[in-house]
């Protein structure tokens, strides 16, 4: 039987007067499997935000040694961060982890990947994943334009941090949710319900861009990089947006696979 509240098929919403809620599965696992790449990296306001909202973080280092789940049944979703390796690196780890892709696309689970995670993602649909010719990267605040699609996930911030050397091609069947001018077009894609690829890094905090701005200087010298200074000050500006759009976008994301199961049931 369906949730006492009444359902927005189309929308995979809850409606109740003016709430439009998204509307959980019922018995929805409360895990989030969290790939990083480092030893010491952390899901920053991603992962606060899923611990704040009831979620344990199933972290797993593949690059370690760590192995991946079989399924994602006893999973709510998953999201593979960034990295300072490359899609197309011949390691195992980024072999297991892009094929790894396949099982939330199967399953239909809520799938986000971030900066790698989304180029990953595009290498698996079989898009190119490429530096600029001229050598550009995008380090620091860009600013990013959604397109209509977008809306469905909130509204976006005008500018986010992104910390990456090279792109990817839109994959066939994917919807671009945001572009920009700079040296890499497609800045998030959608696939299918749930597959969500951003470029940039939604979970960013200050601690995290002091970090990395700080630890990296010879990055900073790279043709588009913007220096530490500004990295930080842009932060300040800009990152509230970021972390609001990032409220909002959580959990639209982790029920974006609803809508298909509604209408099975239904």
């Amino acid at each position: 039987m369906l949730d006492a509240r009444a359902v927005d098929v189309d929308s995979g919403f809850a409606t109740q007067g003016h709430d439009r809620r998204p509307v959980p599965p019922r018995d929805e696992p409360k895990s989030v499997v969290v790939v990083l790449h480092q030893l010491h990296s952390n899901p920053g306001h991603v992962g606060q935000w899923l611990r704040n909202h009831g979620y344990t973080l199933d972290i797993r280092r593949p690059r370690f040694g760590d192995p991946l789940p079989d399924t994602l049944e006893n999973h709510a979703g998953a999201i593979i961060f960034g990295g300072p390796m490359s899609a197309n690196d011949p390691d195992d780890y980024i072999k297991i982890e892009t094929e790894w892709i396949g099982v939330a696309l199967k399953e239909n689970k809520p799938f986000l990947g971030i900066c790698l995670g989304a180029q990953m993602l595009a290498r698996y649909l079989g898009a190119r994943v490429y530096e600029h010719p001229e050598k550009r990267v995008e380090i620091g605040y860009y600013p990013i334009r959604p397109t209509p699609p977008a809306r469905r996930f909130g509204n976006w911030p005008t500018r986010v941090y992104h910390w990456h050397r090279e792109g990817f091609e839109r994959p066939h069947g994917a919807t671009v949710l945001a572009t920009a001018d700079g040296p890499f077009e497609n800045q998030a894609i959608i696939y299918g319900d749930a597959a969500v690829g951003v470029q940039f890094h939604p979970e960013i905090t200050y601690a995290m861009v002091n970090r990395w701005s700080g630890s990296n200087p010879h990055r900073l010298t790279l043709p588009g990089a913007q220096d530490r200074h500004s990295q930080l000050s842009s932060h300040l500006a800009y990152g509230p947006a970021v972390r609001r759009w990032l409220d909002a976008f959580m959990p639209r994301w982790l029920t974006s696979h609803v809508k298909r199961q509604l209408n099975q049931i239904l």
